[in-house]
């Protein structure tokens, strides 16, 4: 009787841990969905940038190169914006186009302003702004045009790029060009491998939704990292002795990689600290003139932990 008794009342206490794992796993699958979008597979799909204009001197058309015309929109934590503001104090333009950082709120889900900008308190409300039909994600970085009152560009590969090149009669370093026509074939072949492998890489791993889908995204991500090791034995950069736009785009994965991506996102396979030459070389960037003022680890480490409620449901930051 004694067994048969705790056979029965222990019954309902599998049943509730097995029931209370199927509720929170398919509440983790339903927030998962809104923040990180994925295909049958459970692969993640980064949303597509919306807006792509450029901006150019030519006669007549609607984004002049300016002084003062023009404002970023970054958010401190986001690689993507990141990069932005690394072109725009290399090339020295801090006095050409001014920056509005924005917040990360769970509370309100998405980026909001520290203070109330073009009478916006949300990223969402500029992006209605600009346009009112607009029904997308509302992403840094974006580049704002003050004068029309809309979004000129929200890509991150775009906007460096412009910043590169279109403003050099305002930028302190004009002669700097991180995207030289002899070294554009292989820029681009090192950003098409490194943004789908790494940039993107650590985001399909950290918001994978099968297990399937997480190991093939981590495997191509250590895969790539492990080429990047052995090509930086014998070069200072990604192009041999030039810095270039590529080692921007994979230097901003790559400071935020053993504090975020490793634990958070489960790139967990190596630390970017036991790569040798990975190590020399994001220490090298960081060394740069003005680098390091281009970030702030605390912020990073902050909104990864404390904003990422699916991937952190704890908001427990760590030391």
């Amino acid at each position: 009787m004694t067994d048969l008794k705790n056979k029965s009342t222990s019954l309902p206490q599998s049943w509730l841990i097995v029931t209370g794992k199927w509720v929170w796993h398919t509440l983790w699958r339903i927030m998962m969905s809104q923040l990180a979008p994925t295909e049958k597979q459970g692969n993640y799909q980064r949303p597509s940038s919306q807006f792509r204009h450029q901006v150019k001197s030519e006669v007549n058309y609607l984004y002049q190169p300016e002084k003062g015309r023009y404002r970023l929109y970054v958010g401190m934590s986001c690689p993507w914006a990141h990069r932005t503001l690394i072109v725009r104090s290399l090339k020295g333009l801090e006095d050409v186009i001014d920056i509005e950082i924005l917040i990360p709120s769970v509370n309100q889900g998405g980026w909001i302003m520290e203070t109330e900008s073009e009478n916006c308190r949300t990223l969402a409300q500029l992006y209605r702004l600009s346009q009112s039909s607009y029904r997308g994600k509302n992403t840094v970085p974006v580049l704002w045009d003050k004068q029309t009152k809309t979004i000129v560009n929200n890509e991150s590969a775009d906007i460096i790029l412009l910043l590169n090149s279109e403003f050099n009669q305002y930028a302190k370093n004009p002669n700097l060009n991180l995207y030289p026509s002899s070294l554009v074939r292989q820029i681009d072949q090192w950003n098409e491998k490194i943004y789908h492998n790494v940039n993107n890489g650590v985001y399909r791993c950290g918001f994978a939704q099968t297990q399937e889908a997480y190991e093939l995204a981590c495997r191509s991500l250590f895969e790539t990292l492990a080429q990047i090791e052995i090509h930086l034995a014998s070069n200072r950069y990604l192009c041999g002795d030039s810095f270039t736009l590529a080692d921007v785009r994979l230097f901003t994965t790559l400071i935020r990689f053993d504090m975020v991506y490793y634990p958070l996102f489960k790139c967990s396979l190596n630390a970017i600290a036991s790569y040798p030459h990975l190590s020399r070389y994001v220490e090298d960037i960081n060394n740069l003139p003005n680098i390091k003022n281009t970030y702030d680890l605390n912020a990073i480490k902050q909104d990864y932990y404390g904003n990422l409620f699916p991937l952190n449901p704890s908001g427990i930051i760590p030391l």
